[in-house]
């Protein structure tokens, strides 16, 4: 069992920064992808951006040039630096972890946690 930790959201004005961190611990075999979505209310949770442990990366148009992400393999923990937010930005960000168990890979998710980003 993965268990994931988010840290980081919090109330920023437009055009700040906040850097979202996410550790992972417990029976841990191989973590591939590690990413961070996203669910604002009355909407369906999307992707915001994936990293896979050699370093490839994914983002949803909506954040490219914005958002970072970036992992330490050795601590398990991805992290997601988001600048120059925006209102639409203001979502629950979920942490999101594929472990790889040797036979199959199992998707493991945090609790969440609220970034609000004010006009």
């Amino acid at each position: 069992q993965v268990h994931l930790v988010e840290s980081g959201g919090g109330l920023v004005q437009a055009g700040g920064s906040l850097r979202l961190s996410c550790a992972a611990s417990g029976v841990i075999f191989s973590i591939n992808i590690m990413g961070w979505y996203r669910q604002a209310p009355g909407k369906q949770r999307e992707l915001v951006a994936r990293i896979a442990s050699g370093g490839t990366t994914n983002y949803a148009d909506s954040v490219k040039g914005r958002f970072t992400i970036s992992r330490d393999n050795a601590k398990n923990t991805v992290y997601l630096q988001m600048n120059s937010l925006k209102p639409e930005d203001t979502a629950a960000y979920y942490c999101n972890a594929e472990d790889y168990n040797g036979s199959y890979y199992v998707d493991y998710w945090g609790q969440g946690t609220q970034v609000t980003v004010s006009s």
